[in-house]
């Protein structure tokens, strides 16, 4: 079955006493004014049509960068990065936190039916 995704954002993870500050600070510095999303510890903003960029308050750990992948079909596309040489290391509803080779954690998201196309992402068969 075939399926959709793409590298969309770029996730800050901070921990909570640095939170507001670099959320300022990355608005600042992008020009795109950072806003809560669906819960205090996520703030963001769309970059380009394309790309976004997201704060995140961590409850613990140490200040990081992640990436994110967006699709339209989770089992799908964790299972063509697991042949690839990534590694599952937590699943959620919506989505799955994965190491590259290399041991760095990136996430597969979930998008909404509809959001990604043919023109914003790459079609996997």
């Amino acid at each position: 079955m075939t399926h959709r995704s793409r590298l969309f954002v770029a996730v800050i993870d901070v921990p909570a006493d640095d939170h507001a500050d670099e959320t300022a600070f990355w608005g600042a510095a992008t020009g795109h004014p950072m806003r809560e999303l669906d819960s205090p510890e996520f703030h963001g903003t769309r970059l380009t049509e394309h790309s976004a960029l997201i704060v995140q308050r961590l409850d613990d750990g140490d200040a990081r960068v992640h990436l994110d992948i967006h699709t339209d079909d989770l089992d799908a596309e964790v299972a063509r990065l697991e042949g690839l040489g990534a590694r599952v290391v937590g699943r959620h509803d919506e989505w799955t936190v994965l190491t590259d080779p290399a041991g760095l954690e990136f996430c597969v998201v979930l998008d909404p039916p509809g959001t990604l196309t043919d023109d914003n992402s790459t079609v996997w068969s």
